[in-house]
């Protein structure tokens, strides 16, 4: 019989390899609280699929610290202006 700290150390290395994950799953993928987890999410643009899963390529980009998907989106509308001109 499995102890409790094993089942948990299984359950979080399963997490790492899952595509989409919960969004309990994501909580502890992304080591926040639930406001700043909801913050972060609405700052990068990300959401649940129809199934109520988040894409976890989604959650690394907004964990990465880099620029989120409506600045880049901006940052071609300007761009595509600027040629225009």
């Amino acid at each position: 019989m499995m102890k409790k700290d094993e089942i948990v150390v299984m359950r979080a290395i399963a997490i790492c390899f899952k595509p989409y994950l919960k969004p309990e799953e994501a909580l502890i993928y992304c080591n926040l609280g639930r406001t700043q987890f909801a913050k972060k999410c609405e700052e990068f643009g990300v959401f649940k699929n129809s199934s109520g899963y988040y894409k976890k390529e989604d959650l690394d980009l907004m964990m990465s610290g880099g620029p989120s998907k409506y600045e880049l989106s901006t940052q071609k509308i300007i761009t595509k202006r600027g040629k225009l001109s």
